[in-house]
């Protein structure tokens, strides 16, 4: 093999691949990027066995092959050039000689044919999103999902098709997030679950692009495919839980708040919360009280009082302080509805002006 490129778009493209390879695989070409020249374009190519990505380039070829080479050795030389625009690649036995008009280096290759196939899907559905709308959909609620994949469907975002909505789900059992985000058009699809840490490789591959994305996805995968990037994950096969269900559907005290108020007041608590970071909060219309307080035996307590809008009845439920934070991220309205049921039912956090968005919270039981 021998080709000639612009080092710009190599170094992009590489360090994109370079993110999918696996260095801690018992298979050390897993740990490459694998190099393909044909026609005029070169594939670079990049797996760890559940997340695999392709991304072809436009290339100058003297000589078409393929060579399978470390993926962080190349990347990090390709990026630590400065002064060159062109580089050339080229094989001799079982080397890769890379050189520019000011540098050349050699690395040693692994046997090609050891790579692994990047699947293509077949018999799947398919349908074009904004990437942006998609990104914004999985980066409101990934943090919701649980870090254990005892329960793989619980360590998996679901995503499923609601008229005219995309819908976005993640739960660890113990606070949950809904984020629906309204596309011009798509093809109507039962559900899919992206494992988790599937994600936010997903979101690196494509965040640089404003574009449609096109999406496909049959019952084993999912791929995400844009002017010569193909991304493909494995999904879970599941049965996620029926969420809505325990989204209370009454309301007995609710309490409006700036969120920036809240997000204040709860930094300071804290510094004083306990070793299972519980917070306290306190609602009472009839002293137009909303508090937040946390007690730590060792250090001491704190009590915050926000200003807020009280209706309904008086209440006090501790929660895990660190959940209930997490979600403002995820909140674009300045303003939060907290609507409370009772001490042992969850908590549901919402924008004042923003109905696309959901959080939910179990309370603390000690």
């Amino acid at each position: 093999m021998k080709i000639e490129c612009v080092k710009e778009k190599l170094a992009k493209a590489l360090v994109k691949a370079e993110k999918m390879t696996s260095r801690q695989s018992t298979l050390p070409v897993l740990s490459c990027v694998l190099l393909k020249a044909e026609g005029s374009t070169l594939s670079i190519s990049a797996t760890n066995l559940d997340l695999g990505l392709d991304i072809t380039l436009p290339v100058k070829i003297t000589e078409p092959g393929s060579v399978a080479v470390p993926g962080n050795i190349l990347s990090s030389f390709i990026a630590s050039i400065f002064n060159d625009k062109n580089v050339t690649l080229e094989t001799e036995g079982t080397n890769l000689k890379v050189s520019t008009e000011h540098t050349k280096t050699v690395i040693k290759t692994f046997p090609f044919e050891d790579f692994p196939i990047i699947p293509k899907l077949t018999d799947s559905v398919s349908f074009d999103v904004s990437i942006q709308d998609f990104i914004k959909g999985l980066k409101s609620v990934l943090y919701a999902s649980s870090q254990s994949t005892i329960k793989p469907t619980l360590a998996s975002v679901y995503i499923y098709s609601d008229e005219e909505f995309i819908v976005f789900v993640a739960t660890d059992s113990f606070r949950l997030a809904e984020k629906k985000i309204k596309v011009k058009k798509h093809k109507d699809f039962s559900s899919i679950l992206i494992p988790v840490k599937n994600i936010p490789e997903i979101i690196k591959s494509f965040e640089d692009i404003s574009d449609d994305v096109t999406v496909s996805f049959n019952q084993n995968q999912i791929s995400f495919e844009y002017e010569g990037i193909y991304l493909v994950s494995r999904v879970v096969d599941g049965s996620f839980p029926d969420y809505k269900k325990i989204i209370p559907s009454e309301v007995k005290t609710e309490v409006v708040v700036l969120k920036q108020d809240i997000i204040n007041a709860l930094k300071i608590s804290n510094i004083f919360s306990d070793k299972f970071s519980q917070v306290y909060i306190t609602a009472s219309q009839k002293d137009k009280l909303f508090e937040v307080k946390t007690k730590n035996l060792d250090i001491g307590e704190n009590v915050n009082t926000v200003d807020a809008v009280v209706k309904g009845d008086d209440i006090t439920v501790s929660f895990n302080y660190k959940y209930i934070n997490d979600c403002f991220q995820s909140i674009e309205s300045d303003s939060l509805v907290f609507s409370f049921v009772d001490q042992g039912r969850p908590l549901v956090i919402k924008g004042s002006s923003d109905s696309s968005y959901l959080y939910l919270v179990m309370p603390m039981n000690k």
